[in-house]
């Protein structure tokens, strides 16, 4: 399966970390939380990379080349940042099967393995990692709506009042369909193609969209004090697993 990485972002909210490179490359316990994202990538048996790349570019081109651990990438370039499923468009031509996609932003330590065996096991036409948030945060991110059977019914962007609190991490496997739903995917209240629109258009379309609990953490590396917290989170990991080999 092929994974998408999303990292065409300025990272304005991380100013100044961001002042000479892309928000992808902010260095997080000692390497860019673009190589987090590959590693994990990898070991879920990714067999190409499609980096989708807008500010600053070249950093990120310069850093990986062609290949990351033994596997080949292939680059797009966003040139305006005009939403997430703007920027799907740009990888359609280097994908004709299912695939993973990952917002080169966060850092996870959780069971991404259940989202894609989710969609090879060809139950559901795309599956996402999603999570419960508190009630006051849910306004910040993707709501989704679920059913007794957890099949996504609804999805809303942002909205001012959340029908539920459970949100979009970041993480998701789709099938190809995804692009053609983008295509019609028209610009919202801010100006953006939301990949929100563009899942809803399948659900109406009769996809089955399944959600996959959140087993672990994940953080949304938007500001310095997010990086911050992701840091102290992989240094306990670290130690943990210290530890445990010491005994």
């Amino acid at each position: 399966m092929k994974a998408v990485v999303l990292a065409a972002g300025e990272g304005t909210r991380l100013r100044p970390l961001t002042e000479d490179k892309p928000k992808g490359m902010v260095e997080v316990d000692g390497k860019p939380i673009l190589t987090h994202c590959l590693d994990q990538l990898v070991d879920l048996g990714a067999e190409e990379f499609v980096l989708v790349v807008g500010y600053l570019k070249e950093k990120v081109i310069d850093h990986y080349g062609d290949e990351y651990r033994g596997v080949p990438i292939t680059y797009t370039h966003q040139r305006e940042q005009k939403g997430l499923a703007h920027a799907l468009l740009t990888v359609e031509e280097h994908i004709d099967d299912d695939f993973m996609l990952i917002l080169g932003d966060n850092i996870f330590q959780a069971n991404l393995e259940d989202v894609v065996r989710r969609q090879e096991e060809e139950r559901a036409d795309a599956a996402f990692l999603v999570e419960e948030v508190p009630w006051d945060e849910a306004s910040r991110y993707g709501v989704c709506d679920t059913n007794k059977y957890g099949e996504i019914t609804d999805v809303v962007e942002k909205p001012e009042e959340p029908p539920s609190n459970l949100v979009m991490t970041g993480f998701y496997t789709f099938s190809p369909a995804i692009f053609n739903a983008c295509h019609l995917v028209q610009p919202s209240n801010r100006g953006e193609y939301e990949i929100s629109e563009a899942i809803d258009l399948l659900i109406q379309s009769g996809r089955t969209i399944d959600a996959i609990g959140l087993d672990g953490w994940r953080i949304d590396v938007g500001y310095p004090e997010d990086r911050d917290e992701a840091e102290q989170r992989l240094q306990d990991v670290d130690g943990d697993v210290t530890e445990a080999v010491s005994d």
